[in-house]
């Protein structure tokens, strides 16, 4: 089968840097489904496994962690889905990724494709929003308020999951939503997506709520760049906070929290499938009402730029505009070359 790969990690301007390669198909056991891929996303984590995570001398390393495709095998303990079943998902990161015409992933963290939306407009979803779904729900509890706390700010409003977050923040709390965006059309892209306030994130963040007359934020969920924001989050937050993040920062002090009593929660949407938890299956769960939510018209796509076919020449052109920073939500390719 045809797929996107590399043996030695590095900058993607690098002629290795990414390869189309032939790979065996290969051959579902278990709970495993072998989806035949029709669209991928390409996320952050993709960039940083690139740059950085070497495979053993002499292996491909596979990339790609956001899929919509078809399921064409199942393992032999499988029970929720069928041959012929339109799929989504975000995958294992400590599994071969996406980038390939044929794709093994464990039936407990995919979901059923939302019936309105194409193969790339489905594929932007699942990763972002898993990452989303989680943080606002099972780490912030955003549904146990902070009392005296006001409503919720999204720093990086227009990236990926901050462009889910928005939307489920809207649509599924009662919360006051302030999202950070700092040029216009990041801006207007996060107003479209329905927070209730958009305040410049390459400003003071603490001025710029007060100037904008708002109670302090009883939860804060910090997409980007928190090591930078974080003294201003901790001027911020409200009494009692709760604080989310999923980036990596260099550092994090977070004795400057302790005064407030603002607690800390790491999001990692992998962790299940990395550790294979008891629940692991919420992610598919999750996946399958992200697609009723789609589907009724609550939540949109957030597919913005769509790179043409899987190929490894495609693939390094949407890495490096990932890694560009200039991305608003989510970039994908669809569908093999012939």
């Amino acid at each position: 089968m045809r797929a996107i790969g590399y043996m030695i990690p590095g900058a993607i301007d690098r002629p290795d840097a990414l390869l189309d390669i032939e790979l065996p198909r290969p051959e579902p056991s278990g709970h495993d489904i072998l989806v035949e891929v029709r669209a991928i996303s390409v996320n952050p984590a993709d960039t940083k496994l690139r740059s950085g995570s070497r495979p053993p001398a002499g292996q491909w390393k596979v990339l790609g962690y956001d899929v919509a495709g078809i399921v064409a095998e199942v393992g032999p303990e499988v029970t929720m889905f069928a041959p012929g079943d339109d799929v989504f998902y975000a995958g294992d990161i400590t599994r071969p990724g996406g980038n390939a015409e044929f794709h093994l992933v464990d039936e407990r963290i995919v979901g059923h494709k939302p019936g309105s939306l194409g193969w790339a407009e489905a594929a932007a979803l699942p990763l972002t929003s898993i990452a989303a779904w989680e943080a606002l729900f099972d780490r912030l509890d955003v549904g146990r308020p902070v009392p005296g706390g006001g409503g919720i700010l999204i720093v990086g409003g227009a990236g990926g999951v901050g462009s889910i977050a928005v939307q489920l923040a809207r649509q599924l709390t009662d919360l006051d939503v302030i999202a950070t965006a700092s040029r216009p059309e990041t801006r207007d892209w996060v107003a479209g997506l329905g927070a209730h306030h958009v305040i410049d994130h390459s400003r003071p963040l603490s001025k710029e709520i007060k100037a904008a007359g708002l109670a302090a934020p009883g939860f804060v969920f910090s997409t980007t760049h928190t090591d930078a924001h974080l003294p201003e989050i901790t001027r911020l937050i409200a009494p009692q906070g709760r604080l989310a993040l999923i980036d990596d920062p260099e550092t994090f002090d977070v004795v400057s929290l302790k005064n407030k009593a603002v607690s800390v929660h790491w999001e990692l949407m992998f962790t299940r499938p990395m550790h294979r938890t008891a629940d692991m299956v919420e992610q598919a769960h999750l996946l399958d009402e992200l697609g009723r939510l789609v589907d009724a018209g609550r939540i949109r796509t957030t597919l913005t730029e769509h790179f043409g076919p899987i190929t490894a020449e495609n693939l390094k052109r949407a890495h490096a505009f990932v890694e560009s920073g200039r991305a608003r939500g989510k970039v994908v390719l669809e569908g093999f070359a012939s």
